[in-house]
């Protein structure tokens, strides 16, 4: 079935296919020595309860549902889907995996190792972030972003980013997209303490837009201290240069032993509203200077009132 939706390449003509669940049919039995894992692959592979779990049906039943891969130059083959399988496999001393090979390319790869993995039920915040951000990346250069005129039944009048295409493709708002995709900014400590849910996600997207190094002291105030809130390191990011901050300091503001200064007030005034105002072809730093020239006049006469 043909969809016209912007950013979306690989089409999906079947319910099997749109859970990125296997048809068996073309199933090969390939060497698992044969078989390497998805370069960066976002989803970890733990030895928990869940894979011994694993290991015994293994051993049991075989691998009852084929994984996906995709060959290489050097006939090799690189994992797409059944990471968890190749583990287990190898645990349970298996020599062989049934296969399903798919022809590729990079992107391709990637947006289909993504989607077959999000349909697990427990995900870390970690493994949303980058899986999110390697999706993105890969919708971008695939299909860059909607041009111009172009419209998305879902939502009329307006051209979607890619952010909206992902958030509407896994179930997420577009604000929730970007914010697993900050999340990736965080150095791993602090990463960690979101999967752990000692720190909350919104906290964390804070924490993402300091330097790796200041990071490195909020990791530490976090295990000295407790975790800072959302709203002290919003006032902390906006009312004190990062180049100004240090580890000394970070730790006053943040015990409230040195405040921390006000920021900076800004109004905005959008261009629609402006252009009530100005003719459209006037130039920002005409429009900047009128209005600056306003203001004198208007100081200047409540000055005078005042006298």
């Amino acid at each position: 079935m043909a969809n016209n939706r912007p950013g979306q390449k690989i089409k999906m003509t079947s319910i099997d296919e749109l859970l990125c669940v296997p048809d068996s049919s073309g199933t090969t039995e390939i060497a698992i020595r044969d078989i390497y894992p998805f370069e960066n692959h976002p989803f970890k592979v733990l030895d928990d309860e869940k894979m011994d779990e694993l290991v015994e049906s293994i051993k049991e039943n075989g691998i009852l549902t084929p994984v996906i891969v995709r060959k290489d130059r050097d006939d090799l083959y690189e994992m797409i889907s059944g990471h968890r399988r190749l583990h287990a496999a190898k645990i349970a001393g298996l020599e062989t995996l049934p296969a399903i090979i798919k022809e590729m390319d990079d992107d391709e790869a990637v947006i289909y190792m993504v989607d077959s993995n999000l349909q697990r039920e427990e995900i870390l915040p970690s493994e949303k972030a980058f899986s999110y951000k390697m999706k993105y990346d890969a919708m971008k250069r695939v299909a860059g972003r909607p041009k111009k005129g172009q419209e998305n039944s879902a939502q009329v009048g307006r051209n979607l980013e890619t952010a909206d295409i992902l958030g509407i493709q896994v179930g997420e708002s577009r604000n929730q997209v970007k914010r697993y995709l900050r999340l990736t900014e965080l150095i791993t400590e602090l990463l960690d303490l979101v999967d752990e849910k000692r720190i909350p996600i919104i906290v964390g997207v804070e924490m993402s837009f300091f330097t790796h190094k200041i990071q490195g002291w909020i990791h530490e105030y976090c295990l000295d201290v407790r975790i800072p809130k959302w709203n002290e390191l919003a006032d902390l990011r906006s009312g004190v240069p990062q180049k100004d901050i240090t580890k000394e300091n970070l730790y006053e503001y943040l015990n409230g032993k040195q405040a921390v200064p006000d920021a900076p007030e800004k109004i905005v005034f959008t261009r629609r509203k402006l252009n009530q105002y100005f003719p459209k072809y006037m130039s920002t730093p005409e429009r900047e200077r009128i209005i600056i020239s306003l203001l004198e006049k208007w100081k200047e006469e409540q000055d005078n009132k005042r006298q």
